[in-house]
C-alpha cells in the first residue's frame, strides 16, 4: 500500500511517501494511524492529535473509522482550509 503525508504531517513524518506491508490486523484508518505511531517519533508526532488529522483512501476523503478494504493509496493531511 502507497501512504501519502501532506504539509507538516510530511514535515513530522520525514517523508512525503512510502510503500507498506501492513501487519494482518490493521484494518481501517484508526488501526492504520495505531500502527504507524509505533514506527517512530516522527509518526508518533505526527498522529498525536486526530482531532487535526484527515484521511483520503484513493483520493476519496473518510473518516478515520473508514475500513481500508482492497485500498492502494491512503494519504494523510491536515485539514484544509478556503479562502
Amino acid at each position: 500500500m502507497k501512504l501519502l503525508y501532506f504539509a507538516w504531517v510530511r514535515q513530522k513524518v520525514g517523508t512525503p511517501e512510502e510503500d507498506v506491508t501492513l501487519p494482518g490486523d490493521v484494518r481501517d484508518i484508526g488501526a492504520l494511524i495505531g500502527w504507524l505511531k509505533t514506527r517512530g517519533e516522527g509518526y508518533d508526532a505526527a498522529f498525536a492529535d486526530l482531532k487535526v488529522i484527515r484521511a483520503a483512501i484513493d483520493q476519496e476523503h473518510v473518516p478515520l473509522d473508514a475500513p481500508l478494504g482492497r485500498a492502494l493509496e491512503v494519504a494523510f493531511f491536515p485539514p484544509v482550509t478556503g479562502g
